[in-house]
């Protein structure tokens, strides 16, 4: 009987696949990579045409070995790794180091770890994709380069252990610069008008917020102004100008990919991208379901393609109008976007069985698996629903020359959303739908203003930086989750409360990063070198001819580098502070959250104390120093060197100037001073020239 082996990457796949075959097949796992760049070194031959030196990465000797022995033995070796452009240079990385004859390469993919699929894929067997294996070594040489290049510098410049990447650089740059928005954002004052109005005939108060007048919208740029149309308003009497009803459809959602994933798992479950990651390896590779056995029960999680299987669409359709009702079918299969680089051989991220409802299998999952299912299992069938429909009325309500409007919606028809509903999915103002018209008799309740200001761009979370990659074209679906990890574990940004703010330490690497390679952390650079190197994927370029117009550039960068770029002055500097242990004064050192002191007798001494750098201005509450603080995590503040008995914080750098409006304590803001209290609005360039607003007034 002839022998077949069958080569997957992770082990929890072998249980599973072993399942679907016969005896005759063995599975074995490579876990992982098998051969890689050497870490001593950047491993590619610059003098011989930029020729990768791929080594048997340390530990893997004992996984080959038996991988060659099994190989010998068998009549076919079938490479079933991952689909992806990773997971084809990883088969043709086992290809080289098993020593297997081109005619002996049998490359398998399957989109899901399902009987039907894992079988049809034995039946296709092909060649190797090597513009897919091109597109990967290209990757991986260009990252090499980047970091093998520049992190020396960074060591040499800041400190040892640094490293900069293609993607993570530019991943830093990005929060950056958001962080530089929004410390340098002034809030503009607004203001808005409510009223409560009864209708005759009607039990619940409406609410009617202000438009504007009769020639259109109106801003409410301060108070004398909301203040002027409210003393009008009192004394108008209120008429139902126009009421309109309608029809509202809302479209069904497009099923996951993995941004979209990322993004959703952290908004609706608070799963970090990692962690989402983690999850749905398992549930792909396959989980042990109670009268099923092991299978997988998602396809594969790595896509940026909304499209989906003609037999998974009709299936749906089936599940869903036995379940639901025909009337609740989607008509077709939604067709995902357009004009975009896809992979497109991947299918969205969908249940591998949509009868395996969450409900179903909830006992043989852990409460996140459970959790990250039902969210892609109630994605993938709403994506094959019915749109919702909703029935709207705008209402516009004249009071004199002013106008204000009524708006209000109920669902006529869930559709989708008896599946998926999102949080801020509500019925408003049922009770307007049929009860107010033209004729309406409306009575003033009550009105009032309120003041508000305009709010700073948010901070990025992971789910709006995953979003942010996608839009701008930089990364691709594999690589968001380990990037935000790495600029997480090097303490160049911090998290806390799902907001990713910028360290001391990531500020340095940025800016050195930004002085010395532009090109490096350009999002333009960064997303045009993606495209370039999916021309690679679909064989129109070649990819060493990618690494050869790249490579002298970073080159000559680095050698201008290493001769012009000033240290980051983090020496050690000696301070007055006194080591309580042995007398010495102590000096600041530098450690991966930042400076701190140290005492200069280590390793005899090895006491520290946290280091709070005086910024040269008075706590406007008790007059002492305002010094530099950081939070647990790393994330910059300016606090009172007497805290805990005062307890001043403010996360923008004060100034020893006062506001001349209010008399409070002013904060820098980019290129401008402004008042640290919201209501009062003050503003100025740094050097004094009066930026307070105008005051708009209404004719």
């Amino acid at each position: 009987m002839a022998k077949y082996l069958v080569i997957v990457e992770s082990p929890a796949k072998v249980k599973t696949i072993k399942k679907f075959l016969g005896s005759n097949y063995e599975v074995m796992a490579s876990q992982g990579h098998i051969r890689d760049l050497p870490k001593s070194q950047m491993g590619v031959d610059i003098e011989n045409d930029y020729e990768p030196k791929y080594i048997t990465i340390r530990g893997k000797g004992d996984i080959l070995a038996a991988l060659r022995k099994e190989a010998k033995k068998a009549d076919k070796v079938y490479l079933a790794t991952d689909p992806d452009r990773e997971g084809e240079a990883i088969s043709w990385h086992l290809a080289k180091a098993l020593k297997l004859e081109d005619k002996d390469i049998y490359r398998i993919t399957f989109n899901e770890i399902t009987k039907n699929a894992v079988k049809a894929s034995i039946k296709n067997a092909r060649k190797i994709d090597m513009d897919l294996v091109d597109a990967q070594q290209s990757r991986r040489v260009l990252d090499r380069m980047v970091g093998y290049r520049i992190s020396p510098l960074l060591w040499a410049k800041i400190k040892r252990g640094l490293s900069a990447g293609r993607v993570q650089s530019v991943a830093l740059r990005i929060i950056c610069d958001r962080e530089d928005e929004i410390n340098s954002f002034i809030p503009d004052e607004y203001w808005t008008i409510d009223a409560d109005l009864s209708v005759k005939g009607e039990k619940t108060v409406v609410k009617a917020k202000f438009y504007g007048d009769e020639n259109g919208k109106i801003e409410i740029k301060n108070g004398d102004d909301a203040e002027h149309i409210i003393n009008e308003v009192k004394n108008s009497s209120f008429t139902v100008e126009s009421v309109k009803h309608g029809e509202r459809v809302k479209k069904s959602p497009l099923p996951f990919t993995t941004s979209t994933l990322q993004q959703e798992a952290a908004k609706q479950l608070n799963f970090s991208t990692q962690k989402t990651m983690r999850l749905a390896q398992q549930l792909y590779e396959g989980v042990d379901i109670a009268g099923r056995g092991t299978v997988g029960i998602i396809t594969y999680l790595r896509t940026d393609s909304t499209r989906v299987a003609d037999e998974a669409v009709n299936l749906a359709s089936e599940y869903i109008k036995e379940q639901y009702g025909s009337e609740y079918a989607g008509e077709h299969a939604l067709s995902g976007r357009e004009g975009k680089k896809i992979q497109d051989a991947h299918e969205a991220i969908r249940p591998t069985d949509i009868s395996l409802s969450p409900v179903m299998i909830k006992e043989s999952l852990s409460r996140d698996q459970f959790r990250l299912y039902q969210l892609i299992w109630k994605r993938f069938t709403a994506s094959q629903m019915s749109p919702a429909v909703y029935e709207t009325a705008s209402v516009k309500i004249a009071a004199g020359k002013y106008r204000f409007t009524v708006s209000a919606s109920k669902i006529k028809f869930e559709g989708f959303l008896s599946v998926y509903k999102e949080e801020d999915e509500k019925s408003e103002n049922k009770a307007l739908m049929n009860g107010i018209n033209e004729d309406s008799q409306i009575k003033l309740i009550d009105i009032k203003g309120e003041q508000h200001f305009t709010q700073p761009p948010a901070h990025f979370t992971e789910a709006s930086l995953v979003k942010q990659l996608e839009e701008l074209g930089i990364g691709r679906p594999s690589t968001y989750a380990p990037t935000i990890t790495t600029i997480i574990a090097r303490h160049y940004v911090a998290k806390e409360n799902k907001n990713l703010y910028v360290t001391e330490l990531g500020e340095a690497v940025n800016n050195i990063m930004k002085k010395a390679f532009p090109s490096i952390v350009d999002v333009n650079f960064t997303a045009n070198m993606e495209a370039l190197l999916d021309s690679v994927e679909e064989g129109k370029v070649k990819w060493k001819e990618v690494i050869r117009n790249f490579y002298p550039d970073l080159d000559e960068a680095v050698k201008e580098a290493e001769k012009e770029l000033e240290n980051v002055k983090i020496e050690d500097e000696v301070t007055d502070v006194v080591c309580e242990k042995c007398g010495r004064n102590m000096v600041i050192k530098y450690g991966p959250h930042g400076k701190f002191l140290g005492c200069p007798g280590f390793p005899e001494c090895r006491n520290t104390k946290p280091y709070f750098e005086k910024i040269g201005v008075a706590c406007p509450k008790c007059g002492k120093d305002i010094v530099l603080k950081k939070t647990k995590k790393g994330r910059r503040y300016f606090g009172c060197e007497d805290n805990p008995e005062c307890d001043f914080m403010s996360w923008q750098k004060p100034v020893s100037k006062k506001c001349p409006k209010c008399g409070g304590y002013m904060v820098e803001k980019g290129n401008k001073i402004a008042c640290a209290d919201e209501t009062c609005g003050y503003a100025e360039s740094k050097i004094g020239e009066n930026e307070n607003k105008k005051e708009r007034v209404l004719k």
